[in-house]
């Protein structure tokens, strides 16, 4: 069963007929998505699946072996430098650890991608950076630490703060909630959705976590059989699985539970 897409408006990337392979294993083939403008899309699958693969595909981080990738309606195969470029400065990236970087303050990680696309006075983007500290619930005393010194939820805010850096139309989050207890990582799936409605943020989240789905993702994608095989809204793949995988991961005890404690909250 390959899914089709719901018609919406203002797709900012449009997946289509995507293949990737290392070597002779094939991670996915005939892939088709399209992310929305303003949605917060949850892409799902098994362990092992491909689903950060995809991920660093649409980041360019991974060149993948045939297939279009569009965003804002170009084709990233061709775009010139300067346009993969600006591109690059619409969009931020949280990795599952954060992957600050060890040697620089968190005030000097948030101001790499300044640095990497604006020319700015350092004042400025002091101003800057202290602001996106803020926007992710950081305390100003955080800037001039470094990455050893903070818990590991204040480093995956510190990353998320640089993902925003460049006040991006679109986040990727690389399983956002990994290794943070249940209040922790509900506290950071309420500011991914503060943050979401507050900048009108478009967010493509790769996860496992059955609470962060159905407690904020707006669609999911879930990613079997080396392709995309189903999406739709958490409660619709709960309803109607269409795919044994999808029925063995909604509609288990876990996935019962984490239905009910977003109905009750």
């Amino acid at each position: 069963m390959v899914a089709l897409e719901t018609p919406r408006m203002n797709p900012i990337i449009e997946v289509r007929h995507l293949h990737k392979q290392f070597g002779t294993q094939v991670v996915f083939e005939d892939l088709n998505l399209d992310v929305y403008e303003g949605e917060v899309l949850g892409i799902v699958g098994q362990s092992g699946g491909g689903k950060s693969v995809l991920l660093r595909c649409l980041n360019g981080l991974e060149r993948y072996s045939a297939g279009k990738i569009s965003f804002f309606g170009q084709d990233t195969a061709q775009m010139s430098g300067k346009d993969l470029r600006h591109v690059e400065a619409r969009s931020g990236l949280l990795f599952q650890d954060g992957a600050l970087f060890s040697a620089l303050t968190v005030l000097q990680n948030i101001q790499v991608p300044m640095r990497e696309h604006i020319s700015l006075p350092k004042n400025i983007m002091d101003e800057l950076a202290y602001l996106k500290l803020a926007l992710v619930g950081l305390p100003a005393n955080a800037a001039h630490k470094y990455p050893s010194e903070l818990s590991g939820g204040m480093r995956k805010r510190a990353g998320l703060a640089r993902a925003l850096a460049l006040d991006p139309k679109i986040v990727f989050l690389d399983e956002p909630t990994a290794g943070l207890d249940p209040i922790g990582a509900n506290e950071f799936d309420m500011l991914i959705r503060d943050l979401q409605r507050t900048l009108g943020l478009t967010v493509f989240m790769v996860t496992h976590d059955l609470d962060s789905i159905f407690a904020i993702c707006d669609r999911v994608a879930v990613l079997a059989d080396r392709r995309i095989v189903r999406n739709g809204t958490p409660t619709e793949l709960t309803k109607d699985p269409g795919h044994p995988w999808i029925k063995s991961y909604f509609c288990g005890e876990r996935g019962r539970k984490a239905q009910g404690t977003a109905q009750g909250s």
